[in-house]
């Protein structure tokens, strides 16, 4: 039983990795570590060819990465709220690849594959921040090589230990795998309580975007503030006319000004409002009485079809795009 397995691995291994590794980079929940790791171990014993292992999963990520590439760069926004949608991490998938991207720029992609959820969203990140395809795949063919050769090193490493974990596995038969999926589909379900709870903690009243219109239609401005990340910004430069831009790790400074009776509405362009009822709480904290997230957010207001500005950017934020000037909106 054993014997045979080890000889199936053995024979289609190439393939395995290869399909393991393109649908973990294409967003599916299935590690490909195991895989490499295996692989690496069956290399040290001669029974994979190490070269031809490290290729294959090199090919597998540039394959999934650049389709993830091509539609951020033609997408955009779009793809990344998709992504955000589905995640079991709401918001902060995309949040967190974002504040990385703004302190690494395209150097991202070098770190991309050792962080757990970064590896998906980094390269449409990059694409639709206009990042350079030579460049992409530059740094995406290294970083990708950087992380199949750790891997598949450990395996090469440790073979002997992981040839014991193997028989162990042969032996145990259909018990080991019943185990296997219960683990996977048991972290599943944390990652998707974690996520209800945090949505069910964020449940405050929504103002919908006819209700904003005719505040502003009455003359009853309330302050709108826009909570998006400098990089979502980037990806998505559409503003709501009159909108503060705030950075929401300091909106509680940003807003000192700002009476606490006075109307606030605060918007974002993530799922569920996630990060505008995280602002909304901590301001209803700090006394604040009238401020509610924006039902829907930035595309739901866009898609009412009310006004819309464009925001100029900062030059220091664009990757390959010919200088703008900085600061203002048209």
């Amino acid at each position: 039983m054993t014997h045979a397995v080890v000889e199936l691995i053995a024979q289609y291994g190439l393939l395995l990795v290869f399909i393991n590794v393109l649908v973990e980079q294409a967003g599916a929940p299935l590690p490909a570590v195991p895989t490499l790791v295996v692989a690496g171990a069956l290399s040290a014993a001669g029974r994979l060819p190490l070269a031809a292992v490290v290729l294959v999963a090199l090919l597998a990520c540039l394959i999934a990465d650049l389709a993830w590439y091509w539609a951020g760069r033609r997408y955009g926004a779009a793809v990344m709220r998709t992504l955000c949608r589905i995640s079991l991490s709401p918001d902060s998938c995309v949040k967190q690849s974002e504040l990385r991207f703004q302190r690494w720029r395209g150097q991202i992609l070098l770190i991309a594959k050792f962080v757990p959820g970064l590896s998906t969203i980094a390269p449409p990140l990059v694409g639709a921040m206009r990042l350079s395809a030579p460049v992409f795949v530059l740094m995406d063919g290294l970083g990708s090589l950087l992380w199949i050769g750790l891997v598949v090193g450990l395996g090469y490493a440790f073979a002997y230990q992981i040839d014991r974990v193997l028989l162990l596995l042969a032996s145990a038969g259909t018990v080991a795998v019943e185990c296997i999926v219960a683990a996977l589909l048991a972290y599943v379900l944390v990652k998707w309580w974690q996520r209800r709870r945090l949505l069910l903690s964020l449940r405050l009243a929504r103002i919908t975007v006819d209700e904003l219109h005719e505040l502003v239609e009455q003359g009853r401005m309330p302050v709108v503030v826009d909570v998006r990340s400098p990089a979502s910004r980037l990806v998505d430069a559409r503003v709501i006319p009159g909108a503060l831009m705030v950075d929401l790790r300091a909106i509680d400074r940003e807003l000192e000004q700002v009476s606490i009776d006075q109307d606030v509405v605060i918007y974002c362009s993530c799922p569920n409002e996630v990060s505008a009822a995280k602002a909304a709480k901590g301001l209803m904290l700090l006394g604040y009485r009238r401020v509610r997230p924006l039902l829907g957010g930035l595309d739901a207001w866009a898609d009412a079809g009310y006004a819309i500005e464009q925001l100029i950017l900062p030059e220091e934020l664009v990757l390959d795009q010919p200088p703008i000037a900085s600061g203002h909106l048209h």
